[in-house]
């Protein structure tokens, strides 16, 4: 199958809004391959943050983000065959996630890694840019959203059930900036792409989510 043939699904969308849960899920259930996208800024933030690579200089972040050792496996992600998968949902490793992810050098390091995912029988891809610079061709464009509560609350949840230490007041203010600094940034900004369907997932399931997600796929395999 030619790699323009293999059928994308991308999930955009604010931090903590459930998009990759949704995501997960749709390509489990799609037998689909998977991208978090997020994931390679936060590894390139957590090899930034252990190297003490100066986050003011974009051309040696960019060098980190070029020399990624990394790979998923299900649920985990390992970096130089170290599981970091909880080490990079730390706080301190998201904020300089967002603060690099305005650099282009580092996004354009990140480029060719992330199409490299696309592979046969197909792909779930989410992330902030996925629609719109990654795949702008997928099959399925999905931006979703959640009100600033809601993601608080689900991000309060994730940190604590990991172990980690967090403040609902705290993470508001944090997903705030996050937004502000994701929707403003010159490089690839946080927006839905064109033909995106919009969903608001701040009154739903994970569950009603992923099969409404998979209900505009099976329209567009129809169609």
């Amino acid at each position: 199958m030619p790699n323009s043939a293999i059928p994308v699904i991308t999930i955009d969308g604010p931090t903590a809004s459930g998009k990759g849960t949704v995501a997960q899920k749709v390509a489990q259930h799609l037998g689909f391959h998977y991208l978090d996208s997020g994931a390679l800024y936060r590894l390139t933030a957590l090899s930034a943050l252990r190297r003490n690579t100066p986050l003011d200089d974009e051309h040696a972040l960019a060098k980190v983000a070029e020399h990624l050792h990394c790979h998923f496996d299900g649920m985990h992600i390992f970096l130089s065959n170290e599981d970091v998968s909880d080490a990079i949902r730390a706080e301190v490793v998201g904020n300089t996630a967002s603060q690099i992810a305005t650099l282009m050098p580092v996004r354009q390091a990140l480029y060719g890694l992330q199409l490299g995912f696309r592979k046969a029988p197909g792909l779930v891809a989410d992330g902030r840019d996925m629609g719109t610079v990654i795949f702008p061709h997928a099959a399925l464009k999905v931006f979703l959203t959640a009100s600033v509560d809601a993601r608080a609350q689900r991000r309060y949840k994730q940190l604590i059930d990991k172990g980690f230490s967090a403040n609902m007041k705290d993470l508001s203010m944090d997903l705030k900036m996050r937004d502000e600094r994701d929707t403003h940034r010159s490089s690839a900004p946080l927006k839905a792409a064109d033909g995106a369907h919009h969903l608001d997932t701040s009154e739903m399931t994970a569950e009603q989510a992923v099969q409404q997600v998979l209900s505009w796929y099976a329209a567009v395999k129809t169609n």
